[in-house]
């Protein structure tokens, strides 16, 4: 039962946290932002929130930093809008699993391009 409902807040905040993050903060250090994932842990205390960053390493990292310094607004209004009484801490991750996957792509192409010749 619990697990149904740290999924249903995840997939709460997720959705608040995309919208938020292109609509309401105005940091010109945020580049083109996708909220991949959320992992709240059970007791709500916590919600790991998986970025996907369009750009380079130098741009991510920015991104990184305005959103460690936008987390108290953004705790703020999940916790205004999702009505918890005790909003998760977030926490900024860059998820790599897209690039990671194109990167897998690429080379399963050129595997079959050199079976091919």
């Amino acid at each position: 039962m619990a697990k149904n409902r740290t999924g249903r807040v995840g997939e709460e905040i997720k959705k608040e946290l995309s919208v938020m993050i292109q609509r309401e903060l105005k940091d010109p250090r945020i580049g083109f932002v996708t909220v991949t994932g959320v992992d709240v842990t059970s007791d709500l205390s916590q919600a790991k929130v998986y970025l996907s960053v369009f750009g380079d390493e130098e741009q991510k990292k920015d991104t990184l930093k305005a959103l460690d310094k936008a987390t108290g607004f953004l705790r703020t209004e999940i916790g205004k809008r999702i009505r918890l009484r005790h909003t998760p801490e977030l926490i900024f991750k860059i998820d790599e699993s897209i690039a990671y996957g194109s990167r897998i792509e690429k080379l399963l192409d050129e595997i079959s391009e050199e079976g091919e010749n």
